[in-house]
């Protein structure tokens, strides 16, 4: 099971439990869900109605503790820790797992010092062991470990609930890109169309060439048949037909014989 599946499951769960539980057995449900290994997101039970009814009465520090996680950090619970309750060891670990993701939201390059200090860690193989362990075994997290540069390279964090004054910034950024989107859209359907016009006229001057070389060869073709019609009539004169053609086309001589020859002949 992914863990996408593995959290939708346990949301559901969880949402469908806080329908059904109010005062102090919603907070130890609260409790139960915040301790939990592998629920990294509460804003659907934060939206439960028997849960925003925990405002104001005297359970209401188990809202708190729900806001915490789905929005808070390590350090956020040491300064308000007076004001809500105390942590079992699930919930710090928890609690510390998802001040990494917060801090991965801005950050690529996590360097040892500032976890360490925001962690509570005392030291770099405490640390390292932490976030093998129990962030990138936990699949919500992938990243290399530095040592020589004692730092963390973010590669992929899970993102964590939206806080109520993130939704502007984010609805912002999904209009623009959608508007981003719609135009490039329009763009690479401006590229067809215009793809499949040169193509069209391509063709058109395709067909043009070929035609035109097909008139040439059928004029050489014409031209090669009336050259050899011609040598034929030459070999045909070569045998014979010359000569008499020359005698059709020759001019009679006429010779004048004097008129006592004439007579003499008649004598």
């Amino acid at each position: 099971m992914d863990i996408e599946q593995k959290q939708a499951e346990l949301i559901e769960y969880f949402v469908k439990q806080a329908e059904i539980h109010k005062g102090l057995s919603l907070g130890n449900l609260i409790v139960e869900a915040t301790s939990h290994s592998s629920l990294f997101g509460f804003s659907e039970i934060l939206s439960v109605p028997n849960v925003v009814q925990l405002q104001g009465t005297e359970h209401s520090v188990y809202l708190d503790l729900l806001r915490l996680f789905a929005h808070g950090t390590w350090s956020d619970y040491k300064s308000n820790s007076g004001r809500l309750p105390p942590l079992v060891p699930d919930q710090v670990l928890k609690l510390k797992q998802l001040s990494v993701l917060t801090l991965a939201e801005t950050d690529k390059v996590l360097p040892y010092d500032n976890l360490m200090q925001e962690l509570d860690v005392s030291n770099v193989r405490e640390l390292e062991d932490f976030l093998i362990n129990d962030c990138m075994y936990a699949g919500i997290v992938r990243g290399k470990l530095d040592q020589l540069r004692r730092c963390f390279e973010v590669q992929f964090a899970a993102g964590r609930d939206l806080r109520p004054e993130q939704l502007g910034g984010m609805i912002q950024t999904l209009e623009t890109w959608l508007n981003t989107s719609d135009n490039l859209l329009h763009s690479i359907q401006e590229k067809i169309k215009w793809a499949d016009t040169m193509s069209e006229l391509d063709k058109k001057h395709r067909k043009e060439v070929e035609d035109k070389v097909d008139d040439i060869k059928k004029s050489l073709t014409h031209k090669a048949d009336n050259d050899f019609r011609g040598h034929e009539e030459i070999l045909y004169s070569e045998s014979g037909g010359v000569m008499e053609y020359e005698e059709r086309i020759r001019p009679k001589r006429y010779f004048l014989i004097p008129m006592a020859r004439i007579m003499h002949f008649a004598d």
